[in-house]
Parts: C-alpha cells; sequence; structure tokens
C-alpha cells in the first residue's frame, strides 16, 4: 500500500517514517508538513493509506479527511486523545497516540491492509477483461463492451465514473485515478482532477480548455503543462 505521512512537526514525521520502513506492506511516497501541500500530491498521485496528524496549522486533520477519497484509508497521529470521538465521523482505520509504538501500528496497518484488500476487490468486480483495444464495465448488472476508441472522456462523480461516449453514458462505482492507472497511458490523459480524455478525440484546444464534439472541458492549472507537452512537444 502506497502511504503519506501529514505532521507538521519534522520529528514526528521522521519517527514515524522509520517505523512505516520496517512494515513490509507499506511503501512511504510522501511526506508533508500540512495538508495543503499532502492535498496537491494527491491530485494525480494514488495514496492508499494516509497517516494524519489532527492539530496543524491551516486545515487540520480532521477536516482533511473528510476531503479525500473513500478509497484513500486514515489513520490519525496525535498527542491528543480527546480527538478519538470526532476521528469515527470520518470513518477512520484507527487512532494512534502519540508517541507511536511499533507494535501498535502494526495492528493498525493490518487493519489497513484487509479493509484496502475489500476496496480493490470491490472495484475489480465493476471490471472485465481488459485488452488492448478494448475493457468491459460492469453497469446495471451487466457488462458492456466498450472500445477505447469509442471514448470521449471519462468523467469522475464521488465514488462513481462516468464513461462518455457518442452514443452513450456509462456509469460504475470506480475512483478516477483508479480506472486511469488500468487504461494506455498513449491514449488517455487526466486533464483536470474530475476528467480523463482521449487524446485521439480531442478536435480542438486553446490555453484552457480542450474541445471534443459537443463537449468542453476545462484544463486544470496543475495538469497544463503536462497537456501541452504531450500534444505539442516540438513547441515546448
Amino acid at each position: 500500500m502506497k502511504c503519506i505521512i501529514v505532521d507538521d512537526e519534522p520529528i514526528a514525521r521522521l519517527g514515524l517514517a522509520a517505523l512505516v520502513d520496517k512494515i513490509s506492506q507499506l511503501q512511504l511516497v510522501g511526506s508533508f508538513e500540512d495538508a495543503e501541500s499532502a492535498s496537491e500530491f494527491m491530485l494525480d498521485k494514488t495514496v492508499d493509506l494516509a497517516f494524519l496528524d489532527i492539530q496543524m496549522p491551516g486545515i487540520n486533520g480532521i477536516n482533511f479527511a473528510k476531503k479525500i477519497p473513500r478509497t484513500t484509508l486514515v489513520i490519525f497521529t496525535t498527542a491528543y486523545s480527546e480527538y478519538a470521538l470526532d476521528s469515527y465521523d470520518v470513518d477512520a482505520i484507527d487512532y494512534l497516540v502519540k508517541p507511536i509504538e511499533e507494535d501498535r501500528l502494526a495492528k493498525a496497518v493490518q487493519k489497513a491492509v484487509a479493509y484496502h484488500t475489500l476496496l480493490m476487490n470491490e472495484e475489480k468486480g465493476n471490471m472485465g477483461d481488459i485488452k488492448s483495444d478494448h475493457i468491459f464495465v460492469k453497469s446495471e448488472r451487466k457488462f458492456f463492451k466498450i472500445y477505447y476508441r469509442d471514448i470521449l472522456f471519462i468523467e469522475g462523480l464521488k465514488d462513481y465514473i462516468i464513461i462518455q461516449t457518442e452514443n452513450k453514458r456509462i456509469i460504475t462505482k470506480m475512483y478516477l485515478k483508479n480506472i486511469l492507472e488500468l487504461l494506455p497511458h498513449n491514449i488517455f490523459f487526466r486533464i483536470n482532477r474530475s476528467y480523463i480524455v482521449n487524446l485521439n478525440r480531442i478536435e480542438s484546444f486553446n490555453n484552457n480548455d480542450i474541445f471534443i464534439n459537443i463537449y468542453e472541458i476545462g484544463i486544470g492549472n496543475n495538469y497544463r503543462e503536462a497537456f501541452f507537452q504531450r500534444i505539442i512537444p516540438e513547441k515546448r
């Protein structure tokens, strides 16, 4: 599982990172001093588990946990036990009080691993075979065969994605960043936080928007440079 640490105390981040390094199921992919930096990192990076401090400048850990995807599990790490009840409001996997003991952390991680497996199996159940030119997607109790060439774009909407073709919309329970990992990256590109587009179906674009068929989709600020490098690399 890919994990991050969010804590405004440098010593706490280093100590937790050392403990995480001993757990084979975890891969630490980022360490941040505030929620804003972590949120920006998570825009286009997969994070399975977040270790969150609660009392931090700016956005606190509780409020940050309310904004992240359901598939990013949360373990709170804090020096204050009185926040334990608040952690249940955001369905936290566990609540660890500093200083964190190695055995206690290991038990929390095992719970996270078990729940993460359930979430992944749920999403995989909505995806059929993935071939070189098409995928099968479960929607309305049956599987639909969708050719990549027919997909205009994919929209993320909370726990669901909407696959838009010229003739139909297919809705399935899955997260945008997870289907992006399954699609061929030479064809599909994440253009903002909510949309993946088929690069071969783009008809025109300007500095702020792309146009596919009758649809206009905004280019996110954090994705703009990478998009233009893909579309017109010789001019960058």
